[in-house]
């Protein structure tokens, strides 16, 4: 790996800079799109004249069109991360979702809402790769730890944001519309920050930047990688399935006043607990100094979580939504995910990886859902409870191994490039 001499690079001291703060307000809207849908579902649906089974049938299309959308989108802004700015990106994934949000708006047929949602899923791809990358390279590594929780708990709050929104609104158009002006107002901010000196130094050079296919040439490179996604994908059934799906799995566990849980509620109590959850795991992984022990005990909790949701037969509505917020706090860890990610590749390279992770995590929520939908119509013969136990144990036992393998990186200097290597297939 070649380096970029430490002495030429000035980083700020100070944790709450312009990039911290920029960043964390970009992700707070990029999630209130992200789960806007989840929250309108229902709502938004019927309005468009679906009914019945065809409600839970069609939201899974939209969902995995939403999904589809961030994967292409992840590659997309990944490579012009590395090539034209961290900045760059995270300001043309806020136009480009903030238009796709006035325009969810205004669909009149599901074919119409399956195309905005795609594109909505591109623009959406960009924010919170470019945002933890400009705060990674641009605080010391002892700090950048608090940046990236910053980021993160101020980010996934947008979802608690979007359910308020919609409670004042009582209309899901209107919500989007919402959604929409918020991401234009905050393109007024680029004028407040700059490239980190890291980009600045690679950027003109002669390396290669931005070389998604340089991730498949090694594959010491590519393990690494693919770990890297791995170890995000049981937040993502939990989000996805358990809770966006939570008015079905309520139904099913005879919760007292099932018919009032709503998944838009459901929502904004997980990711309230998640708030605090990145909060709790932000600290912790930056007083034991360390990102591995901390994610391996949030996945546990996860787990264990999984189990306990499911499991909770006759409960009331409102310890329901406890458990949705207890649910929520075990999966705290996504600050860690996208930190790890971000500190175990080069700069030439690093948007690109911090990008395409966090987005192939939720671009996996299709191939989860038919995963899912495989053990509850062929295995279980629709028990959605025994089935999400399942796909929930095989996905946290995977991303515990995944884990296992990959460094430890709470005292990485990511000064460095990664060098290129000859393809191993």
């Amino acid at each position: 790996m070649s380096r970029i001499p430490s002495s030429e690079i000035k980083k700020p001291v100070r944790i709450l800079n312009a990039a911290v703060i920029v960043a964390a307000l970009g992700y707070f809207v990029d999630i209130y799109d992200l789960l806007l849908f989840g929250i309108v579902r229902t709502d938004s649906l019927k309005d468009l004249g679906i009914t019945g089974d065809a409600i839970r049938n069609q939201g899974e299309y939209l969902i995995s069109m939403q999904m589809f959308g961030m994967l292409f989108g992840g590659i997309l802004w990944g490579i012009l991360g590395d090539k034209k700015g961290r900045i760059s990106v995270l300001f043309g994934s806020i136009l480009i979702y903030s238009v796709a949000n006035i325009a969810n708006g205004m669909v009149t047929t599901v074919d119409g809402y399956a195309f905005w949602r795609l594109i909505a899923g591109i623009g959406l791809a960009g924010e919170l790769g470019a945002g933890i990358t400009l705060v990674a390279e641009s605080l010391p590594k002892e700090k950048r730890g608090y940046g990236t929780m910053i980021v993160a708990s101020v980010g996934v709050s947008g979802a608690v944001a979007a359910y308020l929104v919609y409670q004042i609104f009582q209309d899901w158009r209107l919500c989007y519309y919402a959604g929409g002006v918020l991401g234009i107002l905050l393109l007024f901010l680029r004028i407040s920050i700059s490239e980190s000196g890291m980009f600045k130094k690679v950027h003109e050079s002669a390396e290669k930047k931005g070389d998604f296919l340089s991730l498949f040439k090694d594959k010491k490179r590519f393990s690494k990688y693919f770990q890297c996604i791995l170890i995000g994908v049981p937040l993502w059934f939990l989000v996805g399935v358990l809770i966006t799906f939570s008015p079905e799995f309520a139904k099913a566990l005879g919760v007292q006043g099932f018919e009032t849980v709503a998944a838009g509620k459901a929502i904004a109590w997980c990711y309230a607990g998640l708030v605090f959850g990145d909060i709790a795991s932000g600290l912790l992984s930056q007083w034991f100094k360390s990102r591995k022990k901390i994610m391996f005990l949030f996945l546990v909790f996860n787990l264990i979580m999984v189990f306990v949701y499911l499991n909770a037969f006759g409960i009331t509505a409102s310890t329901f939504y406890t458990l949705c917020f207890i649910m929520g706090f075990s999966v705290g860890y996504w600050v860690l995910f996208v930190t790890i990610a971000a500190e175990q590749f080069g700069t030439n390279i690093r948007a690109t990886v911090t990008t395409t992770v966090p987005n192939f995590v939720r671009g996996s929520l299709p191939l989860i859902i038919l995963i899912y939908g495989f053990f509850r119509d062929k295995i279980f013969d629709g028990n959605i409870l025994q089935s999400g136990m399942i796909v929930g144990s095989i996905l946290s036992v995977i991303s515990i191994l995944a884990l296992w393998k990959l460094k430890e990186t709470f005292h990485t200097d990511l000064n460095y490039s990664e060098k290129e290597t000859q393809p191993f297939l």
